[in-house]
């Protein structure tokens, strides 16, 4: 805190940060997480080779973002919400059942393109990413908001696990998926 104010100075807009010195901090750190992650896999990265890359010490870095797997946590939820802007951009015309079947494919068409998510749940294959991903209560928000489903804790997470199962056992073909998901999925949310 400033001795002549109450604000913290972390709150404060910083002119040569170019904003909240907290929010320049934390942007900077999941940039140099998620650099590093995409060279290395997410195994490879510390947070010491975090903080080196941010240009900041071990202790800014755990002031501002926590450990590893917060840091981790917040390179997967950036992610995660560039993913669904995507899916509501691409849903926009759709409702009712139809719009939970296109969420539901667009959804599995963005995780397997966003490099992040894809490179992690690739290489995480193990239950470590799927146990993260269902349990996610960001992406049970997202896929209630994206699908139209009444705010329904169950339902989204059903709806996660469908796109989950697609990006673990791919079909051969987006049609096939479609096929699927039109058949198996719709008419259980008509």
């Amino acid at each position: 805190m400033c001795w002549r104010c109450p604000i913290a100075d972390h709150d404060r807009p910083d002119w040569l940060a170019g904003g909240r010195r907290r929010d320049v901090a934390v942007d900077r750190i999941h940039a140099a997480a998620t650099a590093l992650i995409l060279e290395r896999g997410i195994e490879a990265v510390n947070v010491d080779d975090v903080a080196a890359r941010a240009g900041c010490s071990r202790a800014t870095l755990y002031r501002h973002v926590g450990g590893k797997a917060a840091i981790v946590d917040g390179v997967i939820a950036r992610a995660a919400a560039s993913v669904a802007g995507e899916v509501a951009i691409a849903i926009e015309p759709f409702d009712g059942s139809r719009r939970t079947v296109e969420a539901i494919l667009a959804s599995v068409a963005a995780v397997r393109t966003n490099p992040v998510l894809a490179q992690w749940y690739a290489g995480s294959r193990a239950t470590r990413a799927d146990s993260y991903l269902a349990a996610a209560p960001q992406l049970g928000r997202f896929a209630s908001a994206l699908t139209g489903v009444l705010p329904d804790d169950a339902a989204a997470q059903w709806i996660v696990r469908v796109v989950m199962s697609l990006l673990a056992w791919p079909l051969p073909d987006p049609a096939g998926e479609r096929l699927i998901v039109e058949r198996f999925v719709e008419p259980g949310l008509r």
